[in-house]
């Protein structure tokens, strides 16, 4: 079994000291055993270690801004704003939420208990799960490496990281921060192809995994030999949809950024719009002034602008510069792996373009007649992992939500969604399984035992034989009594509806 995407690749970007180095032989087991042993000893279960330890990985995130930002923008060219915004400070911001709520998320959950099992106590404790793995992509290598391993040590959990070697300066940088916690339960594994196989050969408790569907179902069917649950991030073509309703000058300036930061590699970037063929030239020449204003007239001078991964990559996304008009930009420099923000227009569903997920600076705008007409393209395609829709008039957002499935949305902006740590974030159908962020993530790593304390002040014959007519008579009378719960939850759904 091996492995190999934009997750998980032998590629290493031009001009880079070379690959990530690999584990060495016997070590990953090694790691892994660790962790386990670790794990074992229950420090990870108190909630003293996992706030000592998520504020020992803030301080050292702080500590070493500097060199983290250098990595960034080794590895993919990030400005140093755009990665602080997107790496660090979305990092920062994610294990402050987690520590302001991390008593509450632990605490256990009391739940009502039906009158027939009175006296008794009905609770949902959260318990780690044990050994984890986070395996991270490149687009985004800090974020999407450390957030989940939050999520995971805020559970309880040992965990272990398998940074991508396709970006190896940042994948460095992970780990020697992994490294400064100096913690047998947190381990990081680096390396490509070999380590990520012989990684997955081993048995963890659950796995989290961001990429591709691809590769996705490599991690699926290693982790089912041993049964383990798996969250997977995927991707997609995540579509927006603009309404003749729409404020395009608004519209045209969030796309603009959704799509061109990081160089149109975020997985929940717009990947198409699906425009209504009124406002397709006013959202054109909208977008066009856009880019200009963010990034000059040469946006390959800006150092607000960055750059395509590796080279593969580069081939790739310049391969479809050839799919209908280019209405915008589609400069292409090899030797610095420079893509120019790009917007086609005269597109065709059929066109290579539209076939997968484009993951670069290219965006497609396709005429569509009606709002229906472009839920007809969203819904003929996979589940997306985002959807994006734009209207002044709220019956049109809502109808295209209602319409339509995807793993998150937003209405009027694109990529916001995921800032926000109380809403999990996370796929449906091909674009994933599973979320995280904020509760989610907590969640996601955490087994929710449930727990029935029952008094022994009085202990009702009914239920144990034998069963006379009486019995059986008190037996279904009880059960059919209504739960004081559900008896809450009936009113405030009739206030609701009133």
């Amino acid at each position: 079994m091996t492995v190999t995407d934009r997750t998980v690749s032998v590629s290493t970007p031009s001009g880079a000291s070379g690959a990530t180095p690999g584990a060495a032989a016997g070590s990953i087991a090694a790691t892994i055993a660790a962790a386990r042993a670790a794990f074992a000893t229950g420090d990870t279960r108190s909630a003293e270690w996992r706030r000592s330890t998520l504020t020992r990985l803030r301080g050292l995130i702080v500590e070493r801004e500097a060199q983290l930002l250098d990595a960034l923008a080794e590895d993919v060219g990030k400005p140093r704003p755009e990665a602080w915004l997107s790496e660090i400070g979305f990092t920062l911001a994610d294990i402050d939420h987690t520590l302001a709520n991390l008593a509450n998320w632990m605490a256990p959950e009391r739940v009502a208990t039906p009158l027939m099992f009175k006296p008794g106590v009905s609770t949902i404790h959260s318990q780690p799960l044990g050994v984890v793995a986070v395996i991270a992509p490149w687009n985004y290598p800090l974020q999407l490496a450390i957030v989940p391993m939050v999520a995971a040590i805020a559970a309880g959990n040992a965990v272990i990281v398998k940074p991508s070697e396709v970006t190896p300066a940042s994948s460095a940088a992970v780990a020697a921060l992994i490294a400064g916690l100096n913690d047998p339960a947190i381990g990081c594994v680096q390396g490509a192809i070999p380590e990520t196989t012989e990684l997955l050969a081993e048995r963890f408790d659950h796995i989290l995994y961001t990429g591709n569907g691809k590769v996705a179902r490599i991690v699926m069917a290693a982790a089912a030999k041993h049964l383990t649950p798996v969250t997977l991030e995927l991707g997609g073509k995540s579509p927006a949809i603009v309404s003749r309703n729409a404020k395009i000058d608004t519209a045209a300036r969030r796309l603009a950024w959704g799509k061109f930061l990081n160089a149109g590699q975020t997985c929940i970037a717009p990947d198409y719009v699906l425009v209504e063929e009124q406002v397709h030239d006013q959202l054109v020449d909208a977008l066009a002034k856009q880019i200009g204003e963010f990034y000059g007239s040469d946006p390959k001078a800006s150092p607000d602008y960055a750059r395509i991964v590796d080279d593969r990559h580069f081939a790739r996304l310049t391969a479809l510069l050839d799919n209908g008009t280019v209405a915008i930009g589609g400069q292409a420099d090899a030797g610095s792996r420079y893509i120019a923000p790009t917007v086609l227009t005269d597109v065709s569903v059929n066109d290579p373009v539209m076939a997968e997920e484009i993951f670069g600076p290219i965006l497609p705008i396709i005429k569509v007649r009606s709002l229906d007409a472009a839920v007809q393209i969203v819904n003929a395609g996979d589940k997306p992992l985002a959807l994006y829709t734009f209207s002044e008039n709220d019956a049109d957002n809502r109808h295209v939500l209602d319409a339509t499935s995807s793993g998150g949305a937003c209405v009027n902006g694109t990529l916001m969604h995921i800032s926000n740590p109380n809403l999990p974030f996370g796929g449906v159908g091909e674009s994933g399984m599973g979320a995280y962020h904020g509760k989610a993530g907590f969640d996601t790593f955490s087994h929710h035992r449930s727990v029935f304390e029952r008094s022994t002040r009085i202990d009702p014959p009914m239920t144990y034989p034998p069963y006379t007519d009486k019995n059986e008579k008190l037996i279904r009378t009880g059960l059919a009594m209504p739960d004081p719960r559900d008896l809450a939850a009936k009113v405030r759904g009739k206030f609701r509806r009133g």
